[in-house]
């Protein structure tokens, strides 16, 4: 499954994963290569014979194409090296965002592509490292191929804007010419409400608008194409009606014949910081949150689409608003459900708990911005995605700290205006950096961590923020709250780990978190128990973090009910 609706309908499109490829281990590695047939998507942590292994693998698959192609790889866990008969064609680091290759002129007949996947940790690799979170190796995520004419369109913007006469939708292509002649045509968006996006329909029946760029090309050149559309009778996108439209990027010849589309869906929404509050289309969210990973002891980090929804769906029955990406990028189709529920989305790009030093890798900061420009391109047309984050307990504390914070956020306003940005921090009164943003964030765990009463912590901290930081006078949320508990461990004496302590501790959270004057919301830490790397099973019981709200296995522990019953009366 690549997404929840047709993203083409004149450039050909191939789903290469949901099937097996072929797959052996790479003998560097050392021991008894490993070769089998392998699910893609999928971890392959989740076989048998490479539960516990960590190294490099191969991945082969054949298929039958020609002309210009493209290769798109969803995501690959964690580093990529692709290689198309023989000769490679693209490299890639991360685990949670695209990346694709174009390749020109690909004789007619049979191919084969091989994928070189590694997961292992070593210098070269600032982003994953041994963490609170498995890293799971393989292509973890879906592969396209696209058969290209002789110019595509790269990629498609939509902001939508409010202005005095309604909503505008301000729209932005990339096209690029694959030969070495100029290409003259026509680039033609629409607007269509997302139900009536059907075959046949471009520029015809259900436009909400339209309008029509002439495009010249130079041999080889790229060119972005910009234009507006009023759409004065649209609906809006918010939480309760998530409303969805599309927009068509349809690209034609000097013989007015198809070459090219790209389709996208978006909302009319807008998103801004007024004082301590953040507002949708005017109206003030308050945040009833989770942090979720992609984690499921049946597949991994490779969530198929009903795991998905039925993680959703789970959020939504505790009464839940919004969920956090901690702390990657999400898998598209995740980010769809959420698009089509109106589940509000806090997305951020791939760093949890670096230390000064750690940032100081010389790859850090370039696979950090890596990051942040593939999840933005990616994801840009979401409307569900409310807010950026970056950079989740890192060294915000220390002034080299603050340079790459700096950097990293003023990359994002680069790439999107029209969104906040903002970080989780854990400096507790000694962070630097809350100047840099438009929403102030911190994870606390009062209760858990240490004993001090929720509300004396949290007012100690807000207090801090109000009269001694330029975080002042800003929106406030609390990304991390919660506590641990082993399901299925219960007593009553309600000692730490018991379920009876989870749901205690979280009810006297929840109660002060919300009930504060400052504060726009909370994230709970976390949805669901997830595995981690093997050397936190020091301070992770089961080399789980069993902060969950249900287990790996979704089932609820004490604490589901609370949560369900604070979530739905405020």
């Amino acid at each position: 499954m690549l997404r929840m609706f047709a993203t083409h309908r004149i450039r050909k499109q191939t789903e290469l994963s949901s099937g097996l490829w072929d797959f052996v281990t790479s003998p560097e590695n050392g021991g008894t290569p490993v070769k089998r047939k392998m699910a893609v998507p999928g971890c392959w942590q989740n076989v048998p014979e490479t539960r516990t292994y960590r190294g490099k693998a191969w991945y082969e698959k054949r298929f039958c194409a020609g002309g210009n192609l493209r290769l798109e790889f969803k995501g690959v866990s964690h580093t990529a090296e692709v290689y198309l008969d023989g000769e490679k064609i693209a490299s890639h680091y991360n685990a949670y965002t695209p990346f694709a290759a174009v390749v020109r002129n690909v004789p007619e007949g049979e191919h084969g592509l091989r994928v070189l996947v590694d997961n292992s940790f070593g210098p070269e690799s600032a982003l994953h490292v041994e963490n609170d979170y498995q890293s799971y190796g393989g292509i973890t995520r879906a592969v396209a191929l696209e058969e290209l004419g002789r110019a595509y369109l790269a990629w498609l913007h939509v902001t939508p804007e409010k202005r005095e006469e309604g909503w505008c939708a301000r729209l932005e292509a990339e096209v690029c010419n694959l030969t070495e002649a100029s290409f003259e045509g026509k680039l033609c968006f629409v607007i269509k409400e997302a139900g009536e996006a059907k075959a046949g329909n471009v520029g015809n029946t259900g436009d909400t608008g339209r309008v029509v760029c002439p495009i010249t090309l130079a041999k080889n050149g790229t060119k972005r194409i910009q234009a507006e559309i009023l759409c004065p009778d649209v609906e809006e996108w918010n939480p309760d009606t998530p409303i969805l439209y599309t927009a068509e990027a349809v690209l034609t010849d000097e013989r007015g014949e198809a070459e090219d589309d790209l389709i996208d869906r978006f909302g009319f929404r807008e998103v801004k910081v007024e004082g301590r509050d953040i507002l949708m289309n005017g109206r003030k969210l308050t945040i009833k949150g989770f942090c979720r990973h992609e984690d499921h002891p049946h597949f991994g980090c490779a969530l198929p689409f009903s795991a998905m929804w039925q993680d959703l769906m789970t959020m939504r029955d505790l009464g839940a608003n919004s969920v956090r990406t901690s702390h990657y990028p999400n898998d598209e189709i995740f980010l769809d459900l959420c698009d089509e529920t109106g589940m509000l989305v806090w997305e951020e790009n791939h760093a949890r708990g670096l230390s000064e030093e750690a940032m100081r890798n010389p790859n850090f900061e370039r696979q950090c911005e890596d990051c942040i420009r593939e999840m933005i391109g990616a994801h840009y047309n979401h409307p569900s995605i409310y807010i950026w984050g970056i950079l989740n307990e890192c060294a915000s504390h220390t002034e080299y700290g603050r340079s790459c914070y700096e950097a990293q956020l003023s990359l994002i306003r680069s790439l999107d205006q029209t969104r906040p940005r903002s970080f989780a921090s854990c400096q507790f009164k000694t962070d630097l950096c809350l100047g840099l943003v438009d929403v102030v964030s911190y994870n606390i765990y009062p209760l858990w961590y240490h004993d001090t009463p929720v509300e004396e912590f949290l007012s100690s901290l807000y207090d801090w923020i109000q009269e001694n930081t330029e975080g002042a006078g800003k929106p406030f949320l609390i990304t991390e709250v919660g506590a641990g508990a082993v399901y299925g461990y219960r007593t009553p004496e309600k000692v730490k780990w018991s379920e009876e302590y989870q749901a205690e501790a979280i009810e006297k959270q929840l109660n002060a978190i919300l009930s504060h004057e400052g504060t726009s919301g909370v994230y709970i830490w976390q949805y669901c128990d997830c595995r981690v790397c093997d050397s936190w099973f020091s301070t992770r019981p089961r080399t789980m973090n069993n902060k969950g709200i249900v287990d790996e296995y979704r089932r609820p522990k004490l604490s589901y009910e609370v949560i369900k019953e604070i979530y739905s009366r405020r």
